[in-house]
């Protein structure tokens, strides 16, 4: 796995950089790119190391975010860092909602996915656990690494509990 240090705004020091995955390391921490003309287009010039090292040449793709310029994608996430992302979502529910509100949310989910004809298997394990009052079965479920947590994980329905600006930030820190 390939990264690189970047700084957050107003962090001079150190301590105020996070380490980003899946974006090739340099030696040098910024590069400046010039946004030139390209016939009636404009773009950026990236240099032949960078390119190599990321395995594009003339022709493929890059993707595009609102922070970053990087190579595709291989294949997307892997299973376990799939989870991980969904452990991700479930710990910023927690830390941000309270056991009733995650209940009352899931609930709510799993009534209308009924209603649409959208049913499987492990929502009517999910409805157990969200009618039930044990916090502690409500957690193990949603950020514990054990099978039946990350099975259950796969159909999580305590979605619509973060700004989409928390999960386009989740998914980014993914690679997703």
């Amino acid at each position: 796995m390939t990264s690189v240090w970047r700084s957050h705004v107003g962090s001079p020091s150190w301590a105020g950089w996070t380490l980003s995955c899946d974006v090739i390391t340099c030696y040098n921490t910024r590069m400046k790119l010039t946004i030139r003309r390209v016939g009636n287009s404009l773009g950026v010039i990236l240099p032949k190391a960078t390119l190599e090292a990321w395995g594009v040449a003339e022709g493929d793709d890059l993707e595009l975010t609102e922070h970053h310029i990087r190579p595709p994608g291989r294949g997307g996430l892997s299973h376990q860092a799939l989870d991980e992302l969904k452990r991700s979502f479930a710990v910023a529910v927690v830390r941000s909602c309270t056991p009733k509100q995650i209940r009352a949310q899931m609930l709510a989910n799993l009534h209308r996915w009924k209603n649409q004809g959208t049913w499987g298997p492990a929502y009517d394990e999910w409805r157990d656990i969200a009618q039930t009052e044990d916090d502690g079965a409500l957690f193990a479920v949603m950020l514990g690494r054990d099978e039946n947590a990350v099975r259950l994980r796969q159909s999580m329905p305590f979605v619509g509990l973060l700004s989409r600006e928390e999960v386009r930030k989740l998914n980014e820190e993914a690679g997703g």
